[in-house]
């Protein structure tokens, strides 16, 4: 197998099947291309600026955000809330809590 094979199987063990169900909460880097979700809430962890920076770009909760396209090793995703297009790095996505609704 190669690296890249490995890395794609890691990632997809790492989503838990309760986050690809309607309803269940789980982390926005758990969603995939096509999935959409609501916004619960954002992890301290991030630190101020980076948390603050998401919020003034429409990640706040309640805001639904849709999975538009990934990188091929996930990093960065595209994602789109409040109306426009956001890429951001896996590590981020990672500090943000959702709900899925599709």
């Amino acid at each position: 197998m190669s690296i890249g094979t490995l890395r794609l199987h890691e990632r997809h063990a790492r989503v838990t099947p309760a986050a690809r169900q309607p309803g269940a909460e789980g982390r926005l880097a758990d969603l995939r291309k096509g999935m959409t979700a609501e916004i619960v809430d954002l992890d301290l962890a991030l630190g101020d600026s980076t948390a603050r920076r998401l919020f003034d770009l429409g990640f706040v909760p309640g805001a639904r955000v849709s999975v538009l396209r990934k990188a091929p090793m996930g990093d960065p995703v595209i994602l789109q809330v409040a109306g426009y297009e956001v890429a951001l790095r896996k590590a981020q996505t990672q500090s943000v809590r959702v709900r899925r609704l599709s």
